[in-house]
């Protein structure tokens, strides 16, 4: 059984404004000064922000546990110098970011400006193991039409400096400002793959292979192909859930490849489309149908992935789990969702913000 990682990208805000507040170079301190912590939280672009990355698992109620486990210490950690944090994929309030220090950092700063400023964003990252390179490539040509349902039923970013932006996602579409961010063409193999990664980095543009922002890629660092298309969701379940989503899109990837099935070839222009109407409508209108680039109601092309991985997912015995767990998301909505339910409620981003603080650990 294949394993599965999980990177989470949370909010840090004040527990009584709701507002960004750049902490994450002291929670990191705190967090170094316990064994077994030090390795576990990274910081990021922005010092509102901080990551955290599980164990590959291939028992996803482990996974599960562990995201729980990470979310309560990196709030924990918050607290004790008086902060919250919250996993929420944009800022509801308005954020003047404030980049990191490092070298990097300053180096995009410098590069792409405003770019880098907007970037306050923050996703859900799921690592699925593979075998081989070769492999990998395999499973980023022919998961490619799906990866916009992922994106709909992890939309957790409505709210954009301190409005409404009509996205479900805008978290996606902040994203694909970087210049190397975005559906990929068809690469048939791990030479021709590698291959166009350094002719990208030989421009110039990126600093290193890590700026190479495809929403599915091979991990430089992991024998893993990544997923970076999802928000950071709301809720721990929904993160789970979207592993296990993606690890029965790679063994589904996998056994198409090995028994010769050629993948399908939508132009990139129809997956940006794709792409669009996932980060706009979110569950709660209609997407584009992977197989056909057509729209359809979003129940519909969820139906379609569940059909699309239940070999897979029956193999694993996470069949009935998933589609208990879509269907729950189908009717109760994800966070975008949520969070709009929360300020017609209460009439507050504050109080939207301070929910989520809660529901974050929950």
């Amino acid at each position: 059984m294949r394993t599965v990682g999980v990177e989470e990208e949370l909010l840090l805000v004040d527990p009584e404004t709701g507002e960004p507040r750049a902490m994450s170079a002291a929670i990191l301190a705190r967090a170094a000064q316990e064994p077994g912590e030090e390795d576990v939280f990274e910081k990021e672009l922005h010092d509102q922000m901080l990551e955290f990355a599980t164990h590959p698992q291939a028992d996803m109620e482990k996974l599960h546990a562990e995201i729980v486990r990470c979310r309560k210490e990196a709030a924990r950690h918050a607290g004790g110098i008086g902060c919250a944090v919250a996993a929420l994929a944009t800022s509801p309030l308005p954020a003047s970011p404030a980049v990191g220090v490092s070298r990097r950092y300053q180096w995009m700063a410098e590069q792409y400006g405003a770019v880098v400023q907007e970037q306050l964003v923050l996703g859900c990252h799921v690592h699925v193991a593979v075998d081989s390179d070769e492999e990998g490539v395999a499973v980023v040509d022919r998961v490619r039409p799906w990866l916009p349902v992922l994106t709909a039923l992890s939309a957790n970013s409505p709210f954009y400096q301190g409005k409404d932006s009509g996205y479900s996602s805008y978290r996606s579409r902040v994203w694909q400002r970087w210049p190397s961010a975005g559906p990929t063409e068809l690469f048939g193999s791990a030479e021709t793959y590698h291959r166009r990664v350094s002719d990208m980095v030989a421009t110039g543009t990126l600093l290193d292979e890590k700026m190479v922002y495809f929403d599915v890629r091979l991990s430089e660092q992991y024998p893993t192909v990544e997923f970076r298309v999802a928000d950071v969701c709301l809720h721990s379940g929904t993160a789970v859930l979207l592993a296990t989503l993606a690890r029965a899109l790679v063994e589904t990837a996998v056994r198409q490849w090995r028994a010769g099935e050629e993948p399908a070839d939508p132009s990139v222009s129809l997956l940006r489309l794709a792409a669009w109407r996932a980060a706009r409508s979110g569950l709660t209108e209609e997407l584009l149908h992977p197989a056909t680039m057509r729209r359809m109601p979003a129940e519909t092309v969820v139906r379609a992935l569940l059909d699309h991985v239940e070999e897979a997912l029956a193999g694993t015995g996470d069949l009935e789990r998933v589609r208990e767990g879509c269907a729950e998301l189908l009717r109760d909505g994800n966070g975008a969702r949520v969070q709009r339910e929360l300020l017609e409620r209460t009439g507050s981003l504050r109080d939207v913000v301070t929910e989520c603080v809660r529901r974050t650990q929950g």
